[in-house]
């Protein structure tokens, strides 16, 4: 399935190139895919080995973790609730604790210290697999989660709409929640009916009934504060959590008796060469990613996709959003990018510029999370995971623009 989404790019947007040449008189339009193949190669690269540090960093500090039984002590605790979801880790596996640490990190925020996390988690499961080319159950729901994108504190959205002048940046912040919630929710149900998941039991259900009121509670009380205190408390927890979480490692590995500096030298030159293993599938998927761009095939689709709008006697509000929409699923630069035109353009506080955020928000980067998840152990079948994936980020999207009409449509 990858490599016919891979394949499809190129050839879509050839043709769409041979359009623009023939039909359009674009005689620069090859130049135009060449330069695209060759700074995006450039920038996979770079976007790799930036991952070294912090790949280094995050999996140091998970080997000290591991030898001093923290990771173990977290798989106990949560061995009973993730016993549903994933069946097939045994009680007390490893991976539990790297995957709690990751879904924390994503629900802050944390984007640099959840991706070292997940990958690690996914080594982990790996270990379990039996058909090493194969996504097993696990890796694919776990995945799922983290492309679902569910954040409870969106800090960078809200400092670019401060950044862009607006009179109220965290306005966008319950819509946001809402959005990514009805993205996480429908992943999940998916994959639970898919892999015959007993989500009723009460081992379950009662823990995931207590998050979800944690959370509209949390909200609640976030949703009552100035912008100016919510930035600062969103701020606050997710930083906080961080530093408080590097410490705590550290310390309980002095005190357990655990070489803590070989520990996570042991650990740094894990993450160095997990990150030399993901760069050839970035370079790969995203110079894929740029060729169709530049082809000017997603120009064609947002003219298609207003021309439809408007014969429909649909408020077309909605519409300049949609770059966002499309380009969120295959790149997160991308997707930033349209969502920050949209803002400079129509204005922070406009609709679309609202809606553009909160489509920023309600989903994260389908192909580029599958792409070094799976590129990072060597995954080649993804079965059902794209398909899933991409009808999670179907349904935020929806959400966002139902939600954005509820909010700030006048």
């Amino acid at each position: 399935m990858l490599q016919i989404i891979w394949l499809g790019f190129f050839v879509v947007g050839l043709l769409f190139a041979l359009f623009q040449l023939f039909f359009g008189h674009n005689y620069q339009i090859f130049n135009q895919l060449s330069e695209s193949l060759f700074n995006m190669a450039k920038t996979s690269f770079e976007l790799g080995l930036g991952l070294a540090g912090i790949m280094s960093l995050w999996l140091g500090l998970l080997k000290v973790a591991e030898r001093s039984g923290m990771v173990e002590w977290l798989s106990r605790k949560i061995s009973p609730f993730f016993s549903v979801l994933f069946p097939s880790i045994p009680a007390n596996h490893p991976a539990q604790g790297s995957m709690l640490l990751n879904f924390a990190a994503n629900m802050l925020g944390l984007d640099n210290a959840a991706t070292p996390l997940g990958l690690k988690a996914m080594e982990e499961l790996q270990t379990l697999n039996t058909d090493k080319d194969t996504a097993s159950d696990a890796q694919i729901l776990f995945l799922l989660l983290n492309a679902s994108g569910l954040t409870i504190v969106p800090i960078s959205i809200m400092a670019y709409r401060s950044q862009m002048g607006a009179s109220s940046p965290s306005d966008v912040f319950l819509p946001i929640l809402f959005a990514t919630f009805a993205s996480t929710v429908t992943v999940l149900m998916l994959t639970a009916i898919r892999q015959k998941l007993p989500v009723w039991r009460p081992v379950f259900l009662l823990p995931f009934l207590f998050l979800l009121s944690a959370i509209v509670a949390g909200v609640w009380v976030l949703a009552g504060m100035g912008a100016a205190k919510l930035n600062t408390a969103s701020s606050l927890i997710g930083n906080g959590f961080l530093a408080f979480l590097v410490v705590g490692i550290l310390v309980w590995g002095y005190v357990k008796k655990v070489e803590i500096f070989n520990s996570f030298i042991d650990g740094a030159k894990e993450g160095f060469q997990m990150c030399l293993n993901v760069i050839p599938f970035l370079v790969a998927m995203l110079c894929a990613i740029a060729f169709f761009r530049s082809s000017g095939a997603l120009d064609f689709f947002l003219q298609g996709i207003s021309w439809g709008v408007t014969a429909l006697n649909l408020n077309a509000d909605f519409v300049p959003a949609i770059p966002t929409m499309l380009l969120k699923p295959l790149s997160g630069a991308g997707s930033r990018g349209m969502m920050l035109d949209a803002m400079k353009s129509l204005g922070p506080d406009s609709f679309a510029g609202r809606l553009a955020c909160i489509v920023q928000g309600s989903a994260d980067t389908t192909f580029y999370i599958m792409t070094v998840y799976f590129g990072a152990v060597r995954i080649k079948n993804i079965r059902y995971a794209l398909g899933f994936s991409l009808l999670g980020d179907l349904v935020g999207f929806i959400a966002a623009v139902f939600i954005a009409y509820l909010y700030f449509h006048v």
